[in-house]
């Protein structure tokens, strides 16, 4: 098989796949979809004009590149471009060889002609030897078969109350005769391993506290999910370090008067730089709060980034409150940088690239006071008292799990308040450790 023709195959199992129909009447909203779906699969975004020139909606002299065709191939349900060109090349099976017709009449004729009831009772018994063989056959492999094969399975257990946290997975895709089956231990597909299509056992490894969502990916195609809940066991500071992250003691993030945060001469010395653009700091309490529900609820916290320009470019913060389905991600960053923040109300994506979130801009050098009011479906950010950002009609992101507020570079916590019931009900505060009632509220910062 040519060059060519193999990518002209490789594109006909992607077409059958999506089942869009002729791809000569694709849109360029179909090419967006298909990268789209290209990155939830693989985790390689290719961009629209890509697609296009492989599809061939677009003049290119040459070939698409390795990386582009390792990541068609792997939507295709290969693990890559050497694997599905071995597929391709299989040689067929050749047919048996035939005499030609004139020795056959003469090898026929030289033949003792049997007699006529002879021939026809071994035709009759070999008949009903082959349909015995066949029937035994075919009953000893259905029997094996529901034997082996049961219905399908995908359920998650932690092994321990601390972090990090081993999750063990209970699995079985062998329904789906499988090619590939992949464990993906949240919404990010580059946190997909690669597992054995008959197991029934594999393990992960999670640094980070959270609710997430697990997936079993069945050649390329999510086929079961499953939620999996890391408590953080109280307070708990982490320095984002890949591949491993960094844990802060309880003597590290606790400051005077009860704020919660972290120097940065300690952040320096964890990290062996005093240059902090692009690293994090994340505070995370992640618990249940089962009197507090996600359709009705506030959230009011004071917050600095405390880093210095020099040591931290663009000084972003993100407040996040966790739920069951969803996220809420409240973004702030220096005034300069609101081109590079995005905010998820806990449903759709608002980016700062198509949007304009100067609204979200801040001068650290003071403190910044942010609230967040969910009243079903009706939500609203105030910062320093102002009116920044409202809309109707969002998603509920189920039952609030957890609290986390990250710095970029170094900052400070002075005041985390959750608030169950209507927005304007008189707060009645909890006592540590108490679930709280509707209307009343929890200092985040007493917890443990």
């Amino acid at each position: 098989m040519t060059h060519e023709a193999a990518i002209g195959r490789c594109r006909s199992l992607i077409e059958d796949s999506l089942g869009w129909g002729d791809a000569a009447s694709w849109t360029n909203e179909d090419f967006e979809t298909l990268s789209e779906r290209l990155f939830e699969a693989t985790g390689v975004r290719l961009s629209v004009s890509t697609l296009k020139r492989v599809w061939g909606k677009v003049k290119y002299d040459s070939s698409p590149t390795m990386a582009t065709l390792n990541t068609l191939a792997r939507y295709a349900g290969f693990e890559g471009w050497r694997d599905f060109l071995k597929s391709e090349s299989t040689p067929p099976v050749p047919e048996a060889q035939v005499p030609p017709p004139a020795m056959q009449v003469r090898e026929i004729e030289s033949r003792p002609k049997p007699a006529r009831r002879s021939y026809t009772t071994r035709i009759i018994i070999l008949s009903v030897t082959i349909i015995a063989v066949v029937s035994l056959l075919s009953a000893r492999l259905d029997h094996h078969r529901s034997a082996v094969i049961g219905p399908p399975r995908f359920e998650a257990r932690r092994t321990s109350e601390q972090l990090p946290n081993s999750v063990v997975f209970d699995y079985d895709a062998t329904s789906f005769y499988p090619h590939s089956v992949m464990i993906q231990q949240s919404w990010d597909p580059k946190r997909r391993e690669s597992v054995a299509i008959d197991g029934r056992q594999h393990t992960s490894l999670y640094y980070k506290p959270g609710y997430f969502r697990a997936k079993l990916v069945v050649d390329s195609e999510i086929k079961m999910q499953t939620d999996v809940f890391i408590p953080s066991g109280g307070w708990k500071g982490i320095v984002d370090k890949e591949p491993i992250p960094i844990y802060l003691k309880a003597g590290e993030i606790r400051q005077d008067s009860g704020v919660l945060g972290v120097s940065s001469g300690k952040l320096s010395e964890k990290l062996g730089t005093s240059v902090f653009s692009g690293k994090w700091t994340d505070f995370c309490n992640i618990r249940e709060f089962p009197g507090i529900s996600g359709e009705q609820f506030s959230l009011e916290a004071t917050v600095r980034n405390t880093s210095t320009v020099e040591e931290c470019l663009c000084r972003k913060v993100q407040i996040i409150i966790l739920g069951k389905v969803s996220a809420i991600v409240i973004p702030l960053c220096d005034k300069g940088c609101i081109s590079d923040i995005g905010l998820f109300p806990g449903s759709k994506g608002i980016n700062g690239k198509d949007h304009d979130l100067s609204a979200f801009g801040c001068d650290f050098s003071q403190w910044q006071r942010v609230r967040c009011t969910v009243d079903h479906g009706q939500f609203g950010i105030q910062l320093n008292g102002k009116t920044i950002f409202e809309e109707e009609k969002v998603p509920s992101i189920g039952d609030i799990v957890g609290v986390r507020v990250d710095f970029e570079g170094t900052g400070m916590i002075r005041q985390l308040e959750l608030h169950g019931g209507p927005a304007d009900a008189p707060a009645v505060k909890s006592q540590v450790g108490q679930n709280p009632a509707a209307g009343q509220s929890i200092n985040l910062l007493m917890l443990p």
